[in-house]
């Protein structure tokens, strides 16, 4: 291959990655305006709850016998991490409605 063809065709894949990431980003851009939308209308009710239930459930494992409170606390990792996934699950399906 001569020399003069390989500098072409690095310059088409230049040229085509640089294509594929400008309409990318456009794509991406959009998704991340109605994510930040739809998240600016829950954030204040969620923030409230969050903070209420973080300060009950530390209450929660601190009172607990020394020996449940491994349990107490994986416990109620799980039950922060099922709430995450249901949020996510949520803000997804407003997305897929939105769009």
């Amino acid at each position: 291959m001569e020399m003069k063809h390989l500098i072409i065709f690095a310059v088409i894949g230049i040229v085509a990655l640089l294509g594929f990431n400008i309409i990318n980003g456009n794509s991406h851009e959009k998704n991340r305006e109605v994510a930040i939308s739809s998240v600016a209308s829950e954030q204040p009710t969620a923030a409230v709850s969050d903070a209420d239930s973080s300060k009950n459930s530390s209450a929660n494992i601190a009172s607990k016998p020394l020996g449940e409170q491994p349990k107490a606390i994986l416990d109620d990792a799980t039950n922060k991490i099922d709430q995450a996934q249901q949020s996510e699950q949520d803000r997804l399906d407003q997305m897929s409605d939105a769009q």
